[in-house]
């Protein structure tokens, strides 16, 4: 891959987002970063990264931190929460990999902490309920009632995560470059489709 692209990747519990990201990766030839960036993060900031799969995609508990770090994304603020400071870990740690390597990044609100990044595309992942009932139900091995009790829990917290930190909204078409279902297509359908896209845009700029 001789243009940089980097791919970031939102994504509804259970609809196979994460394994989408592999896939696609894989076939771009470039890392993916979703439970890795958590490693990445520690290594870069001290935390611990069994506090920040604690922390992971849930909303920081001020507001205001969030208006003045959007503006003022470089600065440390002495007397920040935990919470607040694993978000800025993250913002830092996803814009560095923003500004190197073509990647493809899974989830944490990366698709508008790199907003402004001319090579980002942005995908969200979602699917069917019954589609996302029956993959967590047999990965969990629970009942299809207690599935849906997970998925809604879960996408409320994404969800609450991305609307916090993001002036889009999580899940709507309109904030992302491209949505795809995966109950229509499946994972590898999804990946192809996404690198189409990818493709389809190159030669655009190229044209």
């Amino acid at each position: 891959m001789s243009e940089k692209q980097i791919v970031t990747i939102g994504r509804q519990f259970g609809s196979g987002g994460h394994e989408v990201g592999r896939v696609l990766a894989r076939k771009l030839g470039v890392k993916v970063y979703d439970k890795e960036l958590l490693k990445l993060v520690a290594e870069e900031s001290g935390i611990c990264e069994k506090v920040l799969e604690n922390y992971d995609e849930k909303p920081t508990n001020s507001l205001l931190y969030s208006i003045v770090m959007d503006v003022y994304p470089s600065m440390n603020y002495v007397g920040t929460t935990l919470n607040q400071q694993i978000y800025q870990a993250q913002f830092d740690t996803i814009r560095k990999l923003g500004e190197g390597e073509s990647c493809v990044i899974v989830g944490r609100a990366a698709d508008y902490i790199l907003r402004d990044n001319p090579a980002v595309t942005s995908v969200f992942i979602h699917a069917d309920m019954s589609y996302r009932v029956g993959r967590i139900s047999e990965y969990e091995h629970i009942s299809d009632d207690k599935a849906r009790d997970v998925i809604i829990k879960a996408d409320k917290k994404r969800a609450s995560f991305y609307n916090f930190q993001s002036e889009k909204k999580w899940g709507q078409a309109s904030s992302y470059d491209l949505t795809v279902n995966t109950a229509k297509i499946g994972i590898e359908g999804a990946a192809d489709l996404i690198c189409d896209y990818l493709e389809k845009l190159k030669g655009q700029k190229q044209a």
